[in-house]
């Protein structure tokens, strides 16, 4: 037994009294209009997000957005202007020099204008290597707040990979400016279907 395992075993049979968990319910912002909330926040985060037009396919909508991408990276079966599928990439090195990523977001948070999503490429530096990355998120799925954001994650420990993404990598510790895409994609762009 480590000195850790040793001292949380001393608590518990030490404790003698033991209380139920409080229920908290805090009331939040609730935003009337979900979609124009997110995408104003997405643009104040240095970031873009956009509604898929009508009509518009998901790859008419990528060369519009991203015209100038040659090296596009993705596994989705209803993308097709992808360039390679990044699943067949042996190391995450060959993935340097990728302009886009595409991937599915699970949920939007309204707030912050973070998307969630898990690991669906076999690289996960994929989503942090491309230099843009374009998020495909159900317009239908957004929340208001991180709270309601917690409670829609799995608590069962990822399997793989997961996170929230807000907008482009940035940092402002050097020299007090902002800096976008220090480590991570320059751009990211939401785009609701």
């Amino acid at each position: 037994m480590n000195s850790k395992e040793f001292i949380i075993n001393s608590l518990r049979e030490n404790i003698k009294e033991r209380f139920p968990r409080p229920e908290v319910n805090i009331s939040h912002i609730v935003y009337p209009d979900k979609l124009k909330q997110f995408i104003e926040i997405s643009t104040g985060v240095g970031g873009r997000a956009e509604v898929l037009g009508e009509g518009e396919s998901i790859d008419d909508a990528v060369r519009r957005l991203f015209p100038d991408a040659g090296r596009i990276a993705c596994n989705l079966l209803e993308v097709t202007c992808a360039t390679y599928n990044p699943d067949y990439i042996d190391t995450p090195a060959e993935l340097n020099g990728t302009d886009l990523v595409i991937c599915r977001g699970i949920f939007g948070v309204c707030e912050n204008a973070a998307v969630y999503f898990e690991q669906e490429y076999l690289q996960r530096s994929i989503y942090f290597i491309s230099e843009s990355l374009l998020i495909l998120l159900p317009k239908d799925q957004l929340v208001d707040t991180m709270h309601d954001a917690y409670r829609r994650v799995p608590n069962e420990p990822p399997g793989e990979f997961r996170c929230f993404i807000s907008g482009p990598s940035k940092t402002a510790d050097i020299e007090q400016a902002l800096v976008m895409g220090a480590h991570g994609a320059r751009q990211a762009t939401v785009l609701l279907v």
